[in-house]
């Protein structure tokens, strides 16, 4: 992800989580800040020291990170995301992180869903 892709300032973050929506399942919670005049989608992501060691840590952020690379051409532009990671996703494959992250984000609706998916 490109470095203006992503949230890194606290207060960026508090501003997501004061003034955006927030949708949940078990592993993920994700909170949506539609900008104005915004290009791209910027991200955020959060994992508790809760969830694992640095190593945990730092793999489900790649995962994340991953996933999001991957469906970048169907996520919603012009928003803030702020991704948190849940204890439930230290114990997932790359598949069920995404198929998981989609869910969440099909039901904030940020993710267009493809053709293949709306059969």
């Amino acid at each position: 992800m490109k470095k203006q892709q992503r949230i890194k300032k606290n207060d960026e973050f508090q501003e997501v989580f004061k003034k955006g929506k927030s949708t949940a399942n078990r592993q993920f919670v994700i909170y949506v800040l539609k900008r104005e005049g915004q290009s791209e989608f910027r991200v955020g992501l959060s994992v508790s020291k809760k969830v694992g060691n640095a190593v945990t840590r730092n793999r489900i952020k790649r995962m994340i990170k991953e996933m999001l690379l991957k469906h970048k051409d169907q996520i919603h532009q012009g928003a803030d995301y702020v991704i948190i990671a849940r204890m439930p996703a230290a114990d997932m494959d790359f598949h069920e992180i995404e198929k998981s992250l989609q869910h969440v984000m099909g039901r904030a609706r940020v993710i267009r869903q493809s053709k293949e998916r709306r059969k």
